[in-house]
């Protein structure tokens, strides 16, 4: 069973390029697959394998400058949800297009699991939820409020365009792994909030530490590889994907007659045309052969992205 290693660290890489191959190296020869993203600002992705193959990784990682006290998360995979390896070179580890933001600087204070019930229900707390609207539809924290952003990048300007909504609120956010709160808090620090929170670990170390009947999570997470969602205990969610358009579809979405499986869903279905659905069609096929992966795809950036 593949272990699942999800991480990111902030801290200055001089020449991020210099990084890439013998980390790629590291990462092919252990038979470990995933995505890593390498920019100036530091390291993320998630990446999966054997224990050994894992453990062999993340020794590599730790050993970059600045990287010694890198923190990930882990779960398990039923398979491996990734077709291959790939380390890329970013301008950011989570796009955020903001210059001046620098989590390294000052971040919001970051809540253990244990205490982020108490938190996010007392009245004076505004709890925003930093990720995608996507994501959002997955499953969310109770009462927490949804930017609808289609991208981490929008997260900025809607902040601005609603920040009345929250003045005199203490406000507590949280992400899947905790990456877009360091960026977000900053940011939130920068406009003048005076007490911002975060979760510690996100979403993924609340759903690993807290029991599900004192959780006050709904639905489940949704993760960027192909199991699409986890629940509690990190557990695989029921979520599937609908692989023409990249969003996540719950099995009754799948029972839907817009749904074929590769080609389209409800939401897509008027948003492709024919010649489109063709190439669909026959991309569907050679994954039905086995000649491509059937799992997420994070080359295709068309409509979603893991930011």
């Amino acid at each position: 069973m593949p272990i699942v290693a999800a991480l990111y660290h902030f801290t200055r890489f001089p020449d991020p390029a210099a990084l890439k191959g013998p980390l790629a190296k590291v990462a092919c020869a252990n038979g470990v697959k995933g995505t890593l993203l390498l920019a100036p600002e530091g390291i993320n992705g998630t990446i999966a394998g054997s224990r050994e193959g894992i453990d062999a990784v993340l020794s590599h990682i730790r050993a970059l400058p600045g990287c010694a006290a890198l923190d990930w998360k882990e779960s398990t995979a039923e398979a491996m949800p990734f077709g291959k390896m790939k380390v890329r070179l970013k301008r950011e580890i989570v796009t955020m297009g903001q210059p001046d933001v620098d989590p390294r600087a000052a971040v919001g204070r970051y809540v253990d699991p244990a205490d982020w019930n108490a938190l996010i229900s007392a009245p004076d707390v505004a709890v925003i939820d930093t990720r995608n609207d996507y994501e959002v539809a997955v499953g969310t924290f109770a009462g927490a409020v949804d930017p609808g952003t289609r991208s981490f990048r929008d997260f900025p300007a809607w902040w601005q365009a609603n920040a009345d909504r929250f003045a005199g609120k203490r406000v507590a956010m949280f992400c899947t792994g905790g990456i877009r709160c360091e960026k977000s808090t900053n940011w939130l620090l920068s406009q003048g909030v005076e007490e911002v929170f975060h979760l510690k670990g996100g979403i993924l170390k609340y759903l690993e530490e807290v029991p599900e009947a004192d959780s006050l999570w709904q639905g489940e997470c949704f993760v960027f590889d192909s199991r699409v969602s986890l629940t509690h205990g990190l557990q695989q969610g029921r979520h599937g994907l609908c692989h023409a358009c990249r969003r996540p579809l719950a099995p009754e979405d799948r029972a839907r007659p817009e749904y074929e499986e590769g080609v389209s869903c409800h939401r897509c279905v008027g948003e492709y045309d024919e010649a489109d659905r063709a190439r669909f069609r026959e991309r569907q096929r050679q994954v039905a052969r086995g000649e491509l992966f059937a799992g997420y795809d994070t080359d295709n950036p068309a409509r979603f992205s893991s930011n």
